[in-house]
């Protein structure tokens, strides 16, 4: 009663007060604990892959890619646990994988699946107590020591009737599951003869077709965004349009390539086996400041300048250069392009010349100095006095609607994919916020980001969205350079960050390149075009234009600045061309679904630091073929001089046991050779520096 009392404010006025603050607590305290919603299921699902590492944007496939799913799965004591992979596809399709112990004593699980739809995915990890198989575990622990053991068949006994309840295995299940439980409680049979019938034989195969399992648990739900295949796989081809066809004329002057005569380039790239075929800026070119031959600072009556520096009276990012055409003209070029199953990549320079419409439109898109000048852009000691760079700050709303805009009048003109320049020179948001919005009306736009610059602005541009990034390939030379980078690639960005690996481009021409001769040539391309599913070439590669510009890492005579006709016809007569090899890389790419994949690249251990081995494999399930797919690189990394080694294959990682012999075919040269765990090589550079070697007879296997 005094409680009673005290609790309606009886008289102890002074205890009533002080449980009246501990009732408000205890309110508080209440609402917070409703508030609270648990993390974890009975048994812990954590550390799940693929997702972004901040799971703030989904993780990116592409279509046809074959993505290891894990996640870390255990439970407190000893008992036996199950997982497996739920997947949902965006037409509502379930598959299940299951999931098995990569790391026991980690407690991580894994499973493969290929996912076959674009568009967003669901995915999660189931978990469970495998009932069964702990009684299996403790059972043949005791039975054969003689403990408990009229006990373990009982128990066993019990969860076979358990398992005929359930009615999840098959309509002859329950009958089998209520004898074999009667055959384990018959004291009179030996234990060794009850033990087998249940380790054996059809109750063993029946089991596995869904484990006798309870606390089952649901991890949380994943989302992983499957794009379309030329997002993730293909070979690009740069050229410059106006380079293709272009004549000069006995007074100097020039008359540029059009789209017309450009496409008459295509049927060769095609040939090569290219894929995309990228074009640099397409748009009216500035004269304030134009750029001369070599980046001089003056540029002369018959230079086009550099089409970096955007717009002219004729027009800005949404004009075609009249130069190369109408854009009618450009419209057939795409056309020209999709008969020949090229797709056109756009180069985007959000940018402009002094002489863009935007100057005087809308001045606010652009930083203006102290001196009321507008700032151009530098990168000290660079400074690119043809070009401002645009200020997303000074007004948000309409630089974004503008920018837009632009991608918009190209993709109404058929373009689905463009190579963004510099995008680390804009904020990451309005990234974001772009390719969020470009996507989501156009589900099939790709965008490749050219930023060589800090890893966290390279990440954070494919987190945000970019299908493919620029990479620091051009400048890992090593064996330790290129295994180190090609392990970051295929396993701790591969979530989020296609690599595209260019052997070279307009800008970039390394001394590797420059001093490397044609065996340098056939070695970039080669790694390239089989360590990731993305490579490109940018035009001239093919002929080894290696003399560089003197105190710069680019092509001399560049054609950012200057026009530059090839004679094709002329190298393929005398044989000067890379062509072919490069047409056979591609070939191979084709032909071998392995080479298809980032994430199933396996280095092995060789005796020279000049000679690089790595394989990939496909499993048959994958491949689509019904065999599995094997290839094995093995790469002279120095252009100048022969190279003997052993390498050192472990077979277990393309499906082989340890002790395995087989033979493989070099699908350069043709040559075959038996190999197995212990292989020698001797390569040359002034024939062939690197064999791309299948294992022929995977069909056995």
């Amino acid at each position: 009663m005094a409680d009673t009392q005290a609790a309606e404010g009886g008289p102890a006025t002074t205890r009533s007060r002080s449980t009246g603050v501990r009732s408000a607590q205890a309110r508080r305290t209440s609402k917070k604990a409703e508030a609270w919603t648990p993390v974890l299921g009975r048994i812990p699902i954590l550390d799940l892959s693929p997702q972004q590492p901040d799971d703030l944007w989904p993780a990116k496939a592409f279509d046809g890619e074959v993505v290891p799913f894990g996640a870390t799965v255990f439970k407190e004591g000893h008992d036996v646990i199950g997982a497996g992979l739920v997947l949902t596809s965006p037409t509502g399709r379930i598959v299940r994988r299951p999931m098995v112990q990569v790391n026991p004593g980690l407690g991580r699980w894994a499973a493969s699946a290929k996912v076959d739809e674009v568009g967003p995915w669901t995915w999660r990890v189931e978990a469970w107590l495998d009932d069964w198989g702990t009684w299996l575990h403790d059972a043949g622990i005791k039975i054969p020591a003689g403990i408990d053991v009229e006990l373990m068949f009982e128990e066993g006994a019990r969860l076979l009737e358990r398992a005929a309840e359930e009615g999840t295995r098959g309509e002859d299940a329950p009958a089998l599951f209520r004898d074999t439980a009667g055959a384990l409680r018959d004291a009179g049979t030996d234990p060794q003869t009850r033990w087998g019938i249940v380790t054996e034989g059809r109750v063993a195969d029946t089991i596995a077709l869904a484990p006798i399992a309870s606390l089952l648990t649901h991890g949380p739900v994943r989302t992983l965004r499957v794009e379309r295949l030329r997002a993730g796989y293909g070979a690009w081809y740069e050229f410059f349009p106006r380079s293709e066809g272009a004549i000069r004329h006995d007074d100097g002057s020039w008359t540029s390539g059009t789209f017309r005569t450009a496409a008459l380039r295509l049927p060769a790239v095609a040939e090569m086996g290219f894929d995309v075929v990228y074009v640099p800026p397409v748009n009216p070119i500035g004269r304030t400041n134009r750029k001369g031959p070599n980046n001089t600072l003056t540029a002369g009556p018959n230079d086009p300048g550099s089409p970096y520096g955007i717009g002219s009276e004729a027009g800005g990012h949404d004009a075609i250069h009249p130069d190369l055409g109408t854009e009618q003209d450009f419209l057939d070029f795409l056309d020209a392009a999709k008969r020949l199953n090229l797709e056109v990549a756009l180069d985007i320079a959000l940018q402009a010349s002094p002489d863009h419409p935007w100057v005087q439109e809308h001045p606010e898109f652009f930083t203006t100095l102290a001196d009321g000048s507008i700032a151009y852009a530098e990168n000290p000691p660079k400074k690119y006095q043809d070009i401002y760079p645009l200020n997303f700050d000074n007004d948000p709303e309409g630089s974004y609607a503008e920018m837009r805009r632009v991608f918009q009048v190209w993709i109404d003109r058929g373009v689905r994919i463009f190579r963004i320049d510099n995008p680390h020179t804009k904020p990451l948001a309005f990234w974001e916020r772009l390719l969020h919005d470009v996507n989501a009306a156009h589900p099939d736009v790709i965008f490749l980001a050219e930023a060589f610059t800090r890893p966290p602005m390279m990440r954070g541009l494919a987190k945000v969205g970019f299908q493919q990034s620029y990479t620091y390939f051009t400048w890992r030379n090593t064996k330790e350079e290129l295994t180190e980078y090609l392990v970051e690639l295929s396993q701790e960005t591969a979530d989020y960050m296609r690599p595209n690996f260019f052997v070279n481009t307009h800008d970039i021409l390394t001394p590797y390149l420059q001093f490397g001769g044609w065996a340098a040539y056939k070695i970039r391309a080669a790694l390239a075009a089989t360590s990731v599913p993305v490579w490109g070439v940018y035009s001239g590669y093919e002929l080894v234009e290696n003399v560089a510009r003197p105190g710069a890492e680019e092509n001399i005579d560049n054609e950012k600045y200057e026009y530059r006709p090839r004679d094709w016809a002329k190298a393929a007569m005398l044989g000067t061309t890379l062509a072919p090899y490069i047409a056979r890389l591609n070939g191979i790419r084709r032909s071998h679904p392995a080479l298809g994949q980032l994430r199933n690249i396996h280095f092995h251990w060789t005796e020279s630091d000049a000679v690089i081995a790595y394989s990939k494999h496909l499993d048959a399930e994958f491949t689509g073929t019904g065999r599995p797919d094997t290839i094995i690189v093995v790469a002279n990394l120095d252009p100048h001089g022969v190279r003997e080694t052993v390498v050192h294959l472990d077979p277990t990682a393309f499906g082989r046991l340890p002790g395995d012999s087989f033979v493989v075919r070099d699908l350069i040269t043709g040559a075959r050779w038996q190999w197995g765990a212990d292989d020698y090589v001797r390569l040359d550079p002034f024939t062939e520096p690197v064999h791309v070697l299948v294992v022929e007879d995977d069909q056995d296997h």
